[in-house]
């Protein structure tokens, strides 16, 4: 079984031709030949219900894995990821655009928040942060519902589900599962247009991660 599988694609749009190449990795063997770069946590790679997968401690401040590929600029990045329905312990996404283990850009879910029954927990069910400037605690106190929403019709948190980003230039969007309305748009809050890609998990998470499909657009 080969970890890369690459799918060339021609899209149109309004009668513009965009090349596409869709890139598709397998966690699993990537950490099973030491391809993963684990950053704070510690990882497993196990078989679980069909599924080659990888699992992340839970842990004290936030955990990355970058993935050995160069950086993404524009494009769209797809991963399938389950947290857990145990509040303030479960917060897995992407990181995207990074310069280090400490400058990021992140999108990352909080499960335990989906179904939420305080109304003030529920639109904190995604969020877009921006390390180390634009923490989540900043961007709230700050910038209160601009750059965390609610998740309409939200998976269940304790099953696997799919996060998408598009990433065109200073826009972020995220979209849940196969929805067509993003749960978050939002603009980028720094300058930095390309970087490191990975997964982000936050203070005290864990999470399992299952693949992660990667679409660079060249204009």
């Amino acid at each position: 079984m080969t970890i890369y599988r690459f799918l060339p694609i021609l899209l149109v749009v309004s009668n513009f031709v965009f090349a596409q190449r869709q890139k598709s990795l397998n966690l699993w063997e990537l950490h099973n030949r030491g391809q993963l770069q684990i950053v704070n946590r510690e990882s497993k790679a196990i078989q679980e219900e069909g599924r080659n997968i990888i699992r992340l401690s839970e842990g004290k401040g936030e955990g990355l894995v970058w993935l050995p590929i160069k950086g993404l600029k524009n494009g769209i990045v797809e991963i399938e990821m389950r947290g857990k329905d145990v509040l303030q312990r479960s917060f897995v996404g992407i990181a995207f655009h990074a310069l280090d283990d400490s400058t990021y850009d992140a999108v990352y879910c909080r499960p335990f928040n989906f179904f939420a029954k305080d109304s003030i927990r529920k639109i904190h069910a995604i969020q877009y942060i921006s390390h180390p400037t634009y923490t989540w605690r900043k961007l709230r106190e700050e910038r209160n519902g601009m750059f965390e929403k609610e998740i309409v019709n939200p998976p269940n948190p304790n099953e696997w589900f799919t996060l998408r980003l598009v990433i065109n230039d200073k826009i972020i969007e995220a979209f849940i599962n196969q929805s067509q309305k993003p749960s978050l748009v939002v603009e980028k809050l720094t300058e930095r247009m390309d970087g490191k890609l990975g997964i982000f998990i936050g203070d005290g998470s864990g999470g399992d991660f299952y693949r992660i499909t990667i679409t660079n657009m060249m204009y």
